[in-house]
Parts: C-alpha cells; structure tokens; sequence
C-alpha cells in the first residue's frame, strides 16, 4: 500500500537524504520517495504504517515535522494521550507492590533475607510481569515504544525484540543463571531507557509510558524515570555487592 505525506523544515538536498534514510528503516517500507518541491514523501509498504512510526521517523532525522496530505491515504494513528489517562498510577503502584510482596513472603518463609535475595527475587519478579503485559500486545508495544526509546527510534525491530529481552532477564534472576551478565545486561537496558524517557520530558512530549504495554495506559512521566533508574541502581548494587 502508499502512504504520501506533507514535510516541513526541509531546506536542501541533504534534508531529502536524512528523511529517506529515515524511513526506510521503517518496518514494512518497500520503497520512500521524498521530495523537496513540493516537501512530500510517498511510500509504499506491505503494510498499514501506523502514523506514530512515521512521525518518530521523520523527527529522528532532524528538525522536520510531518502531516497528512489531503485526500492521501492515511496512516493508522495511534491512539491519543487524553487527560483521563494521565491520572492515576494505582495499576502500577499495585504491580509493584504485590512483586514487592511476593518477594518478602517468599523470603520469611525461606528465611533469607539477604538484600542480594530480597533484589535478586524483585528484579526477576519485575521483568517476568513486565514483559507478560509487553506480550500482550506487542506490535501495540513496539509502536509507542518508538515514540521515545533511544535504540527503539533507531531500530524500529527492537521495540519487538525487547519483551523477550525481559523474560530472558526475569527467567536468568529466578533462575540465578550468569549473575554477572544478567546484571551487567540489566544495568545497560535501563540506563539507555532512562536517556530516552529523560529526552522525552525535557521535550515535554505527552505520550504513553510503554513500560505495561497498550493494556494499561499509563503517561511517561518522571515515575517512569524513576523506575529505570530504580533498577539500574539495584543491577549495580548487585554488580558491586553480590553478597549484600
């Protein structure tokens, strides 16, 4: 199918390259022609591309912004980011607390309280029901994680590759298989994402947080932030402090 779209902020050739370059990456192009009179792209894919990708797209290229040409087949648009879905964060609180939880009971019943345990146990629990909501919808997943991850913007396969990233990680803590790499891994997962979500709020972008997938709508805000660095400190401490 073709997709043509409107540009604006292009100013020469190098302008038509960026953006070209940029699209092709997208999942599903077969071919992109832009051109600069008048500012437009046309592209053909095998595919519905959904307008959030082509928009990430096109601002991963530089300072250029994007519309629908009239009468142009449109682009799947993703869903908007209301005010009722920038309210409460109970759902996540709540998943928090009862991995939180589940890890203490876990823990007095073993009798070992050890803080390597005690973190080990959460960050396992963590990635498993993490990429359990990823998995429910994950091309829904991969879309709004495009909207702000770093690598994901780059790499538009990696917002489908991520989820299994997380159950490989919650199956590895569990399991206590290669600490060392596991947390090494962990520790580079999360700081990336944390530049990426800290990039989004200092745009003041409002989009979803893709941390629980399309199922739960939860806005990206510094508790996002939050979480990431939450379990980059943790991987660390696990890293310096095996034993704690």
């Amino acid at each position: 199918m073709e997709t043509s779209i409107q540009l604006s902020g292009m100013h020469c050739q190098s302008c038509v390259g960026k953006i070209t370059a940029a699209l092709k990456r997208l999942v599903g192009v077969e071919s992109v022609e832009v051109s600069l009179h008048p500012p437009m792209a046309r592209l053909r894919s095998s595919a519905p591309l959904p307008q959030v990708e082509i928009e990430s797209a096109v601002r991963s290229a530089g300072d250029y912004h994007v519309s629908d040409v009239p009468n142009a087949q449109p682009a799947i648009k993703a869903p908007p980011v209301d005010e009722a879905e920038h309210g409460s964060f109970y759902p996540l609180l709540l998943i928090v607390g009862y991995i939180a939880g589940t890890v203490a009971l876990a823990a007095w019943s073993s009798g070992s309280f050890t803080l390597a345990a005690l973190m080990n146990g959460f960050m396992g629990g963590f990635f498993l029901v993490f990429s359990f909501f990823k998995l429910l919808d994950v091309r829904g997943f991969a879309t709004s994680y495009r909207t702000y991850d770093l690598v994901a913007t780059a790499w538009p396969t990696w917002g489908y590759v991520y989820p299994l990233v997380e159950l490989t990680l919650g199956v590895a803590y569990v399991t206590g298989t290669l600490p060392w790499l596991t947390n090494s891994v962990t520790l580079v997962l999360m700081l990336v994402g944390a530049a990426g979500v800290l990039k989004a709020l200092l745009k003041k972008r409002r989009i979803r947080c893709a941390c629980l997938g399309t199922v739960l709508k939860l806005p990206l805000t510094q508790v996002t932030l939050a979480e990431d660095i939450a379990m980059a400190v943790m991987a660390t401490a696990m890293l310096l402090l095996p034993h704690a």
